[in-house]
């Protein structure tokens, strides 16, 4: 299956109310799995039960921490996949932390079906934080880079 048709089939599946699609064509077989942002938080929700413990006993210092987490521009995973900060396990990362970077620069791989496609920054700005290691598996929408 050529990769315009399967850009066409994420495509359809992102903008339809479909929330899965295989298909077969050949000896080659895709399925699409598409996660909406209101199954996210269920998947995340066993973790943040301690933290109505703590913010119970201490209202104001719970507060500030969950602020710089969402602040500045947040670049989302574009598709499923392995996430790499670096070209090759030899290179240095794309970017660290502090660094200035500028829209189309890009950011990290991500490795989806043996194909390796690089993320560039859709904004300008520094890298805020890396919400993601090296090697760890993204889902789609799953936010990787925070830029302010």
């Amino acid at each position: 299956m050529d990769l315009r048709k399967l850009k066409t089939l994420i495509d359809l599946v992102a903008d339809s109310g479909i929330a899965e699609l295989e298909i077969t064509e050949g000896e080659g077989k895709v399925r699409i799995v598409k996660f909406s942002q209101a199954q996210q938080p269920v998947a995340y929700a066993p973790a943040p039960a301690p933290a109505p413990v703590a913010a119970a006993a201490a209202e104001s210092p719970a507060a500030p921490a969950a602020a710089p987490a969402v602040q500045g521009h947040q670049v989302k995973a574009p598709m499923v996949g392995t996430f790499y900060r670096a070209p090759n396990p030899n290179s240095a990362p794309f970017v660290e932390v502090g660094q200035a970077v500028k829209e189309g620069e890009p950011l990290c791989i991500i490795e989806a079906m043996k194909l390796l496609n690089e993320i560039e920054a859709d904004k300008s700005g520094v890298i805020k934080e890396i919400l993601v290691e090296n090697g760890e598996p993204v889902e789609y929408g799953q936010p990787l880079f925070v830029i302010g």
